[in-house]
């Protein structure tokens, strides 16, 4: 397409060349992922890109490019070769969606589109969105989001990133290609921070999900409030229908945003979506669900009141969706289990091991709340906090541990810039004051492996934190270590 009609409609103002450049090499905000006829669309900051790094976009093809405030250096547009052409925009994330949407088709639109967003949650309702639909309908489903991308049973290569929800360049193409193969419907979590840069527009979603707001990411948005905001954005124009927690006091700030469109689901309040008779055992959870003044006895596969919620989540956006509401719930004890949730393993020694994403104080809370319910010996609990991260929920999560556990080995998890034993002295502040033992080991491997050496018969070790992250972030480095992967390794030693 030609960039002039990729901006149709769009504040510009074209600095130099030719506005009917057709763009055929794709986009990016990465310098070094251009291609010849691509769009190098440079945003401020941007670790790979910027306007500092237009002439290396240039020099690797890029037929144009998009920017906002003026050009880097004192000689400006002198640096760019005549023919390539230049646009000024007010904000090139807001802008990038526009542009990118429109280059791959405006993909959302062909598709059922479901965003999930909320603190806790996102991966757990967005694979159990997934593997219902793929149930129900017996279709392919995209999903994007923490684990990776992938329609059907096909992963999407993409380069590897750490972001949940990616740039809009790589996410509307990420949305062309599950089109073109097939996909009917596709669910991605949505982050604060892709909702606050503008990741998730134009990307014409049906449903949106809240899960719930609890403290986490705190260094990003400095305030529950701004935090809050931010979750908003979904529900101020991005969906056309919202599937709430109406036991979070959130859900009724998103009814009024949004009057008429609202679907409620919870365990406590009145809600359109209810569960009552919770049986939680070891293997899974037994309910009633509630719905129009109907009971239809349900059961997931995996145990506690929080997998119950995202199950309520689940089936009320797929119904929103238009699906049956017997076939949805039905198809609920079937759903595929989540990697890194809740996953468990036992070793050849007779080991439990349970291995969760749980890296803020709720969720942390209520993964050893579950766990507590059934565990016929001690809790085991291997865990840390992330670096460059809000360090006051540090020695918050450090007391939940202690409170919940009889024994916790304190490690790393994502150092990434700060110096490990500076964040285990943080999370050990709040731990010693439980009384409960622990030790201190930051290395994660040696970590995971005192707490299997240490467990007992009947005892249960949940390792928290990375869940099926496959990577650990220590410095700018992204070294290999998954923790099922190493539990695996240590117990067939």
């Amino acid at each position: 397409m030609q960039l002039s009609e990729l901006l149709d409609g769009h504040d510009h103002q074209v600095l130099q060349g030719d506005p009917a450049t057709r763009i055929t090499g794709g986009m990016s905000f990465d310098a070094h992922r251009m291609a010849p006829g691509s769009l190098y669309i440079a945003v401020p900051g941007h670790r790979e890109g910027g306007p500092e790094r237009i002439g290396q976009a240039v020099r690797r093809g890029a037929a144009a490019v998009l920017l906002e405030g003026g050009l880097p250096g004192p000689a400006g547009l002198q640096e760019v070769p005549e023919d390539v052409c230049v646009v000024r925009v007010a904000d090139t994330r807001v802008a990038s969606p526009v542009v990118t949407s429109r280059y791959y088709g405006e993909p959302g639109r062909g598709m059922d589109m479901v965003a999930v967003t909320g603190t806790n949650g996102k991966t757990s309702v967005s694979s159990m969105v997934e593997s219902v639909l793929r149930i129900v309908e017996g279709a392919r489903v995209g999903v994007i989001g923490t684990s990776g991308s992938r329609v059907g049973s096909e992963p999407v290569p993409m380069p590897w990133s750490v972001l949940s929800t990616p740039e809009s360049p790589d996410l509307q193409y990420l949305l062309g290609y599950m089109r073109d193969r097939g996909a009917g419907s596709v669910v991605l979590e949505a982050t604060s921070m892709a909702l606050l840069t503008h990741r998730v527009d134009r990307t014409f979603l049906d449903v949106g999900v809240f899960t719930n707001l609890t403290q986490d990411h705190l260094d990003d948005h400095g305030t529950m409030e701004n935090y809050k905001n931010a979750k908003l954005r979904l529900f101020q124009g991005l969906c056309r229908h919202a599937v709430v927690n109406a036991d979070d006091p959130v859900g009724a700030e998103i009814q009024a945003l949004m009057p008429g469109a609202v679907t409620t689901y919870g365990l406590d309040a009145e809600a359109d979506y209810r569960a009552t008779d919770l049986v939680v055992d070891a293997f899974g959870t037994r309910f009633t669900l509630h719905h129009g003044g109907s009971k239809y006895p349900a059961a997931i596969p995996v145990p506690g009141r929080f997998w119950v919620a995202n199950a309520l989540a689940t089936v009320a956006a797929c119904h929103t969706l238009g699906h049956d509401l017997e076939a949805l719930v039905g198809a609920l004890e079937r759903v595929a289990a989540v990697p890194g949730r809740f996953e468990r393993y036992e070793t050849p020694g007779g080991t439990a091991v349970i291995v969760d994403y749980a890296h803020s104080p709720d969720s942390l809370e209520k993964v050893l709340s579950v766990i507590r319910e059934f565990a016929p010996a001690r809790i085991i609990t291997v865990f840390g906090c992330g670096g460059d991260r809000d360090i006051t929920k540090r020695a918050i999560m450090g007391k939940i541990a202690g409170d919940l556990s009889d024994l916790c080995v304190l490690t790393s998890d994502n150092p990434r810039t700060e110096y490990p034993e500076t964040i285990l002295d943080q999370v050990a502040t709040g731990l010693t004051a439980t009384g409960t033992p622990f030790e201190r080991q930051a290395d994660r491997r040696l970590a995971i492996s005192f707490a299997l050496a240490a467990a007992e018969a009947g005892d249960i070790v949940l390792i928290a934190g990375k869940g099926s992250e496959p990577h650990q972030i220590v410095g700018e480095e992204l070294i290999p270590f998954n923790d099922l992967q190493v539990v695996r390794e240590l117990a067939q030693a």
